[in-house]
């Protein structure tokens, strides 16, 4: 029976380096929205902030909404680097931090309060 390195490239350690990167991001991200519950009075189980309760719903809502974004599209990721890494593992991990990289500032530009400025640079995660 062929062991798994008999089966993976020897360079496929970087996309799993690439997929724990990203589980890092995303509990980054976790944190900030635990923050913004914290400072804009959110509680659980609460999932999104009503202008008509509360005044900074919007704020709270687009650091939720930027969170949520980045875990509905992370089985999507998952699945295609992990696949293409097994055929082409450095250029699936090279698009895969060019990946994250751009979900941060996605993140970031949308938990600013203008949802517009994620797509200033997260726009281009989608090249990838």
């Amino acid at each position: 029976m062929a062991g798994i390195e008999s089966v993976l490239p020897t360079e496929y350690g970087y996309v799993v380096l690439v997929v724990v990167m990203y589980c890092f991001l995303n509990f980054w991200m976790g944190f900030q929205v635990a923050k913004a519950r914290k400072k804009y009075k959110v509680f659980y189980p609460t999932l999104y902030a009503s202008e008509s309760e509360n005044k900074d719903a919007k704020l709270f809502n687009c650091v939720q909404r930027g969170h949520q974004n980045s875990l509905e599209m992370m089985p999507m990721f998952f699945i295609l680097v992990i696949l293409g890494g097994m055929k082409h593992p450095c250029v699936c991990a090279g698009l895969g931090l060019f990946y994250i990289i751009t979900r941060y500032f996605y993140f970031t530009g949308y938990a600013s309060g203008d949802p517009q400025k994620r797509l200033t640079v997260g726009k281009y995660g989608f090249l990838a």
